[in-house]
């Protein structure tokens, strides 16, 4: 399979270098400083399930260059999906899928405006990984893997060809046959935890563990699943105790991407997390106190600093 990562940094390096090893046709878009690393030493990954070596791999700066290919993998943080996807449109006119695996909601609407429904899924990945030092993706923990589906009347025998791909590459992947639910139910989890840890600049062990922070992520949850259900995604009663069950399944040392990028004084994702979910609220009629407070918090620091 043909497949161009956009975005080569934790989910990108990681699913990528895992296809490339597998023997697919995998062709990296990067910048800066992991892109000159990636040129000139190849990609490894560092992961307790098994590192992987790759000593070249295609990579450039310039989708432009790259031929047409089945699949995109859209990897790009959620403020650059509408630049990339444009870039990323002339590779699939012939007939290939953008995947986009941001977090979020937004991103897969964001995509099918561009490049059409026929040429768009929608992919949900979870996995603890980062860029460690260029050419470098470190991956944290056991959990790695994704989701994969067509929205109705979607390319979803695209979906099933991806997903076989993968599942011979030795990623752990689900074909979802309903990803709408599947993107708000990480969605409902990650804007809670993400703000939260980003909050508190403190990690998962540490949410957990305290009681006001464990309450406050619980409420955050509860919130998010109201806008779910206003929205017509109804996640079910457990959803709540769930969540708090996979958060007491983490890592302890394990810190979110959000909160990451916030300590390295890089651009949040709050808008499109805690943020959404207060506009969402505020769209339906209702309050979401603790999101909505979790994001005035965060302002300051959206644009980094």
């Amino acid at each position: 399979m043909r497949i161009a990562v956009i975005g080569a940094g934790g989910v990108g390096g990681y699913f990528g270098a895992k296809l490339a090893r597998a023997g697919n046709d995998v062709a990296f878009v990067a910048r800066g400083a992991q892109l000159a690393a990636l040129r000139e030493r190849g990609l490894r990954v560092e992961s307790a399930g098994g590192d992987i070596a790759l000593s070249r791999v295609a990579a450039t700066d310039d989708p432009a260059t790259l031929a047409p290919v089945d699949v995109v993998m859209l990897c790009v943080k959620l403020w650059d999906v509408e630049a990339a996807t444009r870039q990323a449109a002339p590779l699939v006119a012939a007939g290939g899928v953008v995947i986009p695996f941001q977090n979020g909601i937004d991103a897969p609407g964001i995509v099918a405006g561009i490049v059409g429904a026929d040429h768009a899924l929608a992919g949900v990945a979870y996995i603890a990984a980062a860029i460690a030092e260029p050419g470098v993706i470190r991956h944290v923990g056991s959990m790695a893997r994704l989701r994969v589906g067509a929205f109705a009347g979607g390319p979803a025998d695209a979906a099933r060809s991806f997903v076989e791909a993968a599942a011979a590459a030795g990623i752990e992947i689900e074909h979802s046959a309903d990803i709408r639910r599947a993107l708000w139910e990480k969605f409902v989890f990650l804007a809670a935890v993400s703000g939260v840890t980003s909050l508190a600049r403190a990690p998962i062990g540490v949410v957990r563990s305290d009681p006001e922070l464990r309450a406050t992520f619980e409420a955050a949850v509860r919130e998010t699943l109201a806008a779910g259900n206003a929205e017509g995604v109804a996640l079910g009663g457990e959803f709540a105790a769930n969540a708090l069950r996979f958060l007491d399944s983490l890592p302890a040392e394990m810190r979110t991407s959000m909160q990451v990028d916030l300590a390295a004084g890089h651009r949040l994702e709050a808008p499109w997390l805690c943020g959404r979910v207060a506009s969402l609220a505020a769209a339906h009629g209702f309050a979401a106190p603790v999101n909505a407070t979790i994001y005035a918090a965060l302002k300051p620091y959206v644009a980094g600093t």
